[in-house]
């Protein structure tokens, strides 16, 4: 006998995303992501072109405002059924939108400082504008006002930065950057209205664990593209090669530390920390991420000036990488899994304390010398006790959350 089909649900409820939905991630997320290839090297092109103190915080900016539009969408399609006509529109609205906003990044302090700002307020109250309406009468339409108003407060100081010029642009936008990221993190409180439920911002901690580990993998994908790309117009000598095996590798190890041993259990941490687990998360990524541009950005200068003059700017930036990478991993480890990573810790501590002798290097060896240091991190997690998670428990406790959600599937609260 057929399974019995589920009658489609009426109104809004039929935009809302049910947790015994599937938590791989759609064909249209997956395709939203690779726009994103785009904006990181870009951002990484614009950092290499002038590699100070000054250009690295605009482009920090920069990104916080872009990883902000993904990490927006990513909440969106896991609250909502991406497979709603309304959803997928809404989605590939986005996409088309963070393009633009994309190809602003080389300008953004100059000319196209206003299309970046415009295009980045656009999205979010966009967002609102097309889901506000379709969810009128449902308590989730609440949750959507409030994050609209938020984002309709931080696009004042977004659009008014894209008008003004020089240091003042900068200072509108890190107040815009620090209020999108700081009312996150409380719920998006309003006065009068309050802040949003915990039950409302709760999220499929197995599909939103699948969207970072994508869009990781997408920007480690970058770096890839850009070292490729510089080899083969910088032309095809030993050294260049040299140092393009080692971009490569240090790359495959960077995945193989966000994977192994935890990362494979993203979800079920983020699911026991509701709801903040998703949120912090969120940031932890931002630094990893930010981690993998400037590691693009070293990789371009490796392969270029692999040997002969050393600048500090260049081993900074190739030692940087690896060590803000470090750092959002560890991170994650004490605010998402509530356990401190002391093997990645020691690694950091081991990066900086040789960075002093590595400004002397030129950048194939200072390459080099972080390679050594990520490798011997690897072997540590791969040889010492207790590295790993406990995987029967962990298989354990995914099987309690999932007969726990079938039956709130079969009978679901009311939201509120």
């Amino acid at each position: 006998m057929a399974e019995e089909q589920r009658p489609e649900r009426p109104g809004p409820e039929r935009l809302l995303r049910r947790r015994a939905h599937s938590r791989q991630a759609s064909f249209l997320e997956l395709f939203f992501d690779l726009a994103f290839i785009v904006s990181f090297a870009l951002l990484s092109a614009r950092l290499v072109e002038h590699l100070t103190w000054r250009n690295a915080g605009q482009t920090a900016i920069l990104l916080a405002a872009i990883w902000w539009i993904w990490i927006a969408t990513a909440w969106s399609t896991d609250w909502y059924d991406p497979n709603q006509p309304l959803i997928r529109g809404l989605v590939l609205g986005v996409m088309v939108a963070g393009l633009l906003m994309s190809a602003a990044i080389p300008h953004a302090y100059g000319s196209f400082g206003l299309v970046f700002a415009g295009t980045y307020a656009l999205i979010h109250l966009g967002r609102a504008a097309l889901l506000l309406p379709a969810l009128r009468g449902h308590p989730i339409q609440r949750r959507s006002a409030v994050v609209a108003i938020w984002f309709g407060l931080s696009a004042i100081p977004w659009i008014v930065g894209g008008i003004l010029t020089g240091p003042m642009r900068v200072v509108f936008w890190v107040v815009a950057i620090l209020i999108d990221y700081a009312v996150a993190s409380q719920g998006w409180p309003v006065p009068w209205l309050g802040r949003v439920s915990p039950a409302q911002i709760r999220v499929v901690g197995e599909h939103l664990s699948e969207r970072y580990r994508q869009i990781f993998i997408v920007a480690l994908g970058e770096v890839i593209l850009v070292s490729g790309l510089t080899y083969t117009r910088e032309g095809l000598g030993v050294l260049r090669m040299l140092a393009f095996v080692v971009v490569f590798f240090n790359a495959v190890l960077m995945l193989w530390m966000y994977f192994v041993p935890v990362s494979g259990w993203l979800g079920g941490a983020i699911e026991r920390n509701q709801p903040r687990g998703g949120v912090y998360a969120a940031y932890c990524h931002a630094i990893m991420i930010a981690g993998v541009v400037l590691t693009a950005v070293g990789a371009e200068i490796m392969i270029m000036h692999p040997v002969g003059e050393a600048r500090t700017s260049w081993s900074l930036a190739i030692v940087g990488g690896a060590a803000l990478f470090l750092v959002g991993r560890i991170l994650m480890g004490l605010l998402v899994y509530a356990h401190p990573v002391w093997r990645s810790g020691g690694a950091v501590v081991l990066i900086l304390a040789s960075t002093p002798g590595l400004v002397r290097l030129p950048p194939l060896a200072v390459g080099a010398v972080v390679h050594v240091i990520l490798l011997g991190l690897v072997l540590v997690y791969l040889y010492a006790g207790g590295s790993h998670v406990d995987k029967r428990e962990a298989e354990r406790q995914r099987d309690e959350r999932v007969r726990q959600e079938e039956r709130a599937e079969m009978d679901p609260p009311a939201p509120g």
